[in-house]
C-alpha cells in the first residue's frame, strides 16, 4: 500500500496538489481567524470584568450608602466563556453577545433590545473552521475522485488497467485513499495546531477530527459511488455538484424555513418593546397598585411596602420588576419555540448526515442555539439574585456598606 501511495502522490496532477495546498492554506486560516476571536472574546472578557470593578468603587464612593443609587448605577458583567474548541466555530453574537454588562433594572429589555453584532457583516455569513471543512472540503474532494475511473476510460486505459492482477487493491484503492487522506490531512494538521495552542482535551480533540473525518467520509462515499457509474466526467461532476448545493444549501435552508414557519415565535423587539412601555407606565400608576402587584410576588416585603408621595427607590425598583414580569411568559415561549426549533432541526440532522456534523461541530465549540438558551438562562438568574440581594436595603432602608458592596452575587458560568 505504502508504494502504491508514493506512485500515486507522483502521478497526482500539478492543480490537484495545489488544491490540496490551498485547502490547507484556507484551514490554516480559518483556524488562526478562530483563535485571535477567542482571543479577542477572552480580552473583552478580561476588561469588562477590570472595568466592573474600578467603576463599582466610584459608585460606592458617590452612592454614600445609598441602596438606591448604588443599585441604579452599577453595572455587573455577564459573558461566555470561550472553550477549548471554541475557535471551530466562534460564537457568532447574532442571538446573544458573548459579553453584556447589565443593570438590577428590567432585564428582558436588556437582553432583547441589545445589538449584538453588525447584520451586515453577519450577511456575508462568518469563515471559520466549521465552514471550511463542511462546504469547501467537500468541492475538493468531488473533484480529486468524481473521474477516479471516467477519466482512465475517457483516456482507453480503463480496460488494461482493470486487468492488471490485483488492480482494486494495487491501484484504484492508493488512488481514492491519496487523494482523500491529502484532503483530511490538510484539514486535520491545522485543527491539531489550533488544538495544541488552545490545550484542548485529547478526547475532545478526538471528537473535532472524528467529525472532520464523518464528514470527509460520507462525501467520499456520495462521490466513490457516482464515479461508478458508466457516464462521463463531466456529468458525474455536475451530477455531484448537484447533490452537494442539494445536501449542504437548498434542503437545510428550505427545511429552516419550514421549521420556522411551522414553530412561530414571540418577536424579540416586540417583548422589549413591551417591557419597555411596561416600565415607563409604571410611573403614572398608582403607586399603592404598584407595590401591591410587587408584593404578590413577594409578600415576605408586606410590611415594608408602604410609600408616601414623594420618590422613592423601592417603588422604582418594583415596577422595574414588574416590567420583567409583564413580559414573563412572552419571554418564556420564546426561548421554549427556539429550543423546539432547534430539536427538529436536530433531527433533520439524522437525515443529513452533513448537517448533523455542523451541529456537533457548533455543540463542540459552544456556538450552537442550546449554548445560547443556557447563557440567558444563567444571565436571568444572576440578574434575579443580584436584584433579590438589593430588596432588603431598599425595602429595610439599610446602608449599602463596604462590606455589602463586596457581598453581592458575582456571575461565574462553566466553560463552553
Amino acid at each position: 500500500m505504502i508504494a502504491g501511495l508514493l506512485r500515486e502522490w507522483r502521478l497526482l496532477a500539478g492543480p490537484a496538489r495545489l488544491g490540496l495546498i490551498v485547502l490547507a492554506a484556507l484551514a490554516s486560516v480559518a483556524v488562526a481567524l478562530g483563535l485571535a476571536d477567542v482571543a479577542a472574546t477572552r480580552a473583552d472578557i478580561a476588561r469588562v470584568v477590570a472595568l466592573e470593578a474600578r467603576e463599582t468603587q466610584s459608585i460606592a464612593a458617590f452612592a454614600k450608602g445609598d441602596a438606591g443609587e448604588f443599585g441604579y448605577y452599577r453595572n455587573y458583567p455577564v459573558w461566555r466563556a470561550p472553550g477549548d474548541l471554541a475557535f471551530l466555530a466562534p460564537t457568532r453574537g447574532d442571538a446573544v453577545p458573548a459579553v453584556m454588562r447589565i443593570r438590577i433594572l428590567a432585564l428582558e429589555g436588556q437582553i432583547n433590545d441589545n445589538e449584538a453584532a453588525n447584520p451586515e457583516l453577519l450577511l456575508a455569513g462568518r469563515f471559520d473552521f466549521a465552514f471550511v471543512t463542511l462546504y469547501l472540503a467537500p468541492l475538493l474532494l468531488i473533484a480529486l475522485l468524481h473521474d477516479l475511473w471516467s477519466g482512465e476510460r475517457e483516456a482507453g486505459r480503463l480496460a488494461a488497467l482493470d486487468s492488471l492482477p490485483r488492480a482494486r487493491q494495487r491501484l484504484w484503492s492508493p488512488r481514492a485513499v491519496l487523494r482523500a487522506g491529502g484532503v483530511a490531512l490538510a484539514l486535520l494538521v491545522p485543527l491539531a495546531v489550533g488544538g495544541l495552542v488552545e490545550g484542548t482535551a485529547p478526547l475532545r480533540l478526538g471528537a473535532a477530527a472524528a467529525l472532520v473525518l464523518a464528514s470527509l467520509g460520507f462525501w467520499m462515499i456520495v462521490t466513490l459511488v457516482v464515479a461508478r457509474v458508466q457516464a462521463a466526467s463531466a456529468t458525474q461532476a455536475a451530477v455531484l455538484a448537484g447533490l452537494w448545493f442539494a445536501i449542504t444549501l437548498v434542503v437545510p435552508a428550505a427545511a429552516h424555513l419550514a421549521i420556522n414557519a411551522a414553530v412561530p415565535l414571540p418577536n424579540a423587539a416586540a417583548i422589549a418593546r413591551e417591557n419597555r412601555e411596561e416600565v415607563h407606565a409604571g410611573w403614572d400608576r398608582p403607586k399603592a397598585d404598584t407595590m401591591a402587584r410587587f408584593v404578590a410576588l413577594y409578600p415576605a416585603y408586606r410590611a415594608q411596602a408602604a410609600t408616601g408621595t414623594a420618590f422613592e427607590w423601592k417603588w422604582y425598583f418594583a415596577f422595574q420588576q414588574l416590567g420583567d414580569a409583564a413580559v414573563a411568559a412572552d419571554s418564556a415561549a420564546r426561548d421554549a419555540g427556539i429550543a423546539y426549533r432547534e430539536a427538529w432541526a436536530q433531527r433533520l440532522g439524522w437525515l443529513l448526515p452533513p448537517v448533523k456534523v455542523a451541529q456537533a461541530m457548533q455543540t463542540l465549540a459552544g456556538s450552537d442555539v442550546g449554548a445560547d438558551l443556557r447563557f440567558k438562562a444563567r444571565t436571568r438568574g444572576f440578574h434575579r439574585a443580584v436584584r433579590e440581594y438589593h430588596y432588603p436595603f431598599l425595602f429595610g432602608g439599610r446602608p449599602m456598606t463596604d462590606a455589602a458592596v463586596a457581598g453581592a452575587p458575582t456571575f461565574s458560568t462553566a466553560v463552553m
